[in-house]
């Protein structure tokens, strides 16, 4: 295993590192054997793996951070051989679309949090893809400075959500110092945050890659045919996205695999790992196989810039991220993150590629049960 680094905190991490979103979310990712989880986790531990990103929001309704709670039962004696990052401001019991970046709520989640854990102290908290600096409540900074000052919490970050959104908080915070390490979606077909990645290297912040299998499509294991299970995050696709993202993906392993990366999902996270900027990339896998393999890619010889020249050369548009908000009968849709467009106009005709037409009027409302997957929902 490599170890690298996180920006400005010191902290050495290293640079595949585990998140545990498909422990705790059974309504996502289907239920797993709590022996199972606790495998999967002992064994990227005993692999070198030393970095566990976690949240409150990965759990149900009924009970928040069931992924905390399966983390810190793994690790158990062993906390100390590990870095834990969690998150805070949206919980599955308080409503998903709800933010809550207040004061009282971090210390309340941070309390929590520990409690789940098993631990006296958080390593990295993220603030959890807040959609707008107006989400943030002015007394969450002083309690932030507390939860530091006790010991509770080492250093602060952001999980950073859709660009539009986030992008000019993200660089405003990280020039004002106030974040320590930015969480971000990065992958061979989602390039979008590239150059904020750049800027925030430079300065010194911790860049922590998420999502850099695509959602599964860059591990190798869909084809044109793969059916989801309803519910599930890539259920939302067309069947014409999903082949021209299997499509993708065979391009990418055709270029990208070779002897000392020997599958796409290793591919994928050497050409992460070969960004300078890099701190580290999460692995979202729940199983210890899928682990290590993506845990491989740290021994393999970086890219030659040839090769990364022709993987530029075969990126031809972004692969946005799902949004994994639900989706609620007559909610409004907003800006377009396809095109753009204000929400006080119109899509030209065939622009937005949603699975059915879709008109952005002001006011317009969707029929009930329409999935828009461009867009932002209000």
């Amino acid at each position: 295993m490599q170890y690298r680094t996180l920006g400005r905190t010191g902290l050495k991490v290293s640079a595949v590192s585990l998140g545990t979103w498909a422990f705790g979310s059974p309504s996502i990712y289907g239920s797993v054997d709590a022996q199972d989880a606790h495998s999967a986790i002992r064994g990227a531990l005993d692999a070198g793996i030393n970095f566990f990103d976690t949240a409150p929001l990965y759990g149900t309704v009924e009970e928040d951070g069931i992924a905390e709670k399966v983390l810190g039962q793994a690790l158990g004696a062993d906390r100390d051989r590990a870095l834990i990052a969690t998150k805070f401001g949206r919980y599955h019991s308080r409503g998903h679309t709800n933010e809550f970046f207040d004061g009282p709520s971090v210390v309340w989640s941070v309390e929590a949090s520990l409690r789940r854990l098993g631990t006296d102290r958080i390593d990295v908290l993220f603030f959890h893809s807040p959609t707008h600096p107006d989400k943030i409540k002015d007394d969450v900074w002083a309690a932030l400075d507390g939860l530091k000052r006790s010991g509770k919490v080492r250093f602060t970050g952001l999980s950073c959500g859709f660009i539009q959104d986030t992008a000019a908080m993200t660089r405003d915070w990280a020039a004002a110092g106030w974040i320590d390490v930015a969480q971000i979606a990065y992958s061979l077909t989602y390039r979008e945050w590239e150059p904020i990645i750049g800027e925030l290297g430079r300065q010194g912040v911790g860049i922590v890659a998420r999502e850099s299998l695509a959602n599964g499509f860059l591990a190798g294991v869909f084809t044109r045919e793969t059916v989801f299970p309803a519910g599930s995050l890539n259920a939302r696709y067309p069947r014409e996205e999903i082949i021209e993202r299997v499509e993708t993906a065979a391009r990418y392993k055709a270029l990208l695999v070779r002897h000392d990366v020997k599958s796409l999902a290793a591919a994928a996270m050497r050409w992460v790992l070969d960004h300078p900027h890099i701190s580290l990339v999460l692995s979202g896998s729940r199983k210890l196989g899928e682990i290590l393999d993506c845990a491989a890619a740290t021994d393999a010889t970086p890219y030659a810039a040839d090769e990364l020249a022709e993987a530029r050369r075969l990126h031809v548009k972004d692969s946005h991220p799902p949004d994994p908000a639900p989706r609620k009968p007559g909610a409004r849709c907003s800006s377009c993150m396809s095109c753009r467009h204000p929400w006080r106009t119109r899509h030209p005709a065939g622009l937005c590629r949603a699975p059915q037409p879709c008109a952005t009027a002001r006011g317009a409302r969707h029929r009930a049960g329409h999935h828009c997957r461009r867009l932002r929902w209000q």
